[in-house]
């Protein structure tokens, strides 16, 4: 059994978590209410910042000019291609760039990050593979969810720009090419190593639904 299937059947059950999760439904059949998606796209909007850190981590540990070339690109991606979708959104909003930047990150999001990019720095490309790994695979699979249950969600009068970036080919391709990173970069790994790997995705696929549940409730869902 390749590497990345054992990581899949360790975070599977979390990852199906999502599809009923409030958030996650609300964009599927139409009704999540605006203010919570702009609540959301913001805080998306600082993590996806931070995830291609990540990847910046990787290319710096990378040995081989393909690998470099791999996180070079997968940071492209995050930043302009995934991102570009936000920004769209946010404009729609008239979310200025001032209020982007002057809004703090939820204390879910920063663990969340902070948490990943501790990974990049104390672990190898294995490690920096699986952290980034739940947040990628699971949103496919969500588009996957989304997809095969509420097809219409594709032509939906304000989702389906969001809907469409994680249902679509690039998006799957992208994330396929993760998963063969994962595995090229396990091979020979020991069972004490791999293990360590589905703790680190189990523990970032925990953050994942502590995300959306930020999401939910604006941030609201801790009171000092």
């Amino acid at each position: 059994m390749k590497v990345s299937e054992r990581l899949y059947q360790a975070a599977l059950p979390i990852w199906e978590s999502y599809y009923t999760h409030p958030f996650v439904q609300g964009i599927a059949d139409g009704s999540l209410e605006h203010e919570k998606f702009a609540f959301y796209m913001i805080q998306d909007h600082k993590y996806l910042l931070q995830y291609a850190k990540v990847f910046a981590l990787g290319l710096i540990r990378a040995e081989k000019e393909s690998d470099m070339r791999m996180f070079s690109s997968l940071i492209t991606e995050t930043l302009d291609t995934e991102n570009a979708v936000h920004q769209s959104y946010l404009a729609k909003f008239g979310i200025t760039r001032e209020k982007i930047d002057t809004t703090p990150m939820c204390l879910n999001n920063e663990s969340y990050t902070n948490y990943m990019i501790s990974i990049g720095f104390k672990g190898g490309l294995a490690e920096i593979a699986a952290a980034v790994l739940a947040c990628s695979w699971s949103y496919k699979l969500i588009g996957d969810y989304i997809e095969k249950n509420y097809p219409e969600s594709k032509q939906d009068e304000f989702y389906a720009n969001w809907v469409n970036t994680y249902t679509s080919e690039e998006y799957r391709s992208c994330n396929d090419d993760m998963i063969e990173m994962c595995d090229r970069f396990t091979e020979n790994f020991s069972e004490e190593q791999i293990q360590n790997l589905e703790n680190i995705v189990k523990i970032c696929s925990k953050y994942e639904y502590q995300f959306w549940d930020m999401a939910w409730t604006q941030g609201e869902s801790y009171t000092p």
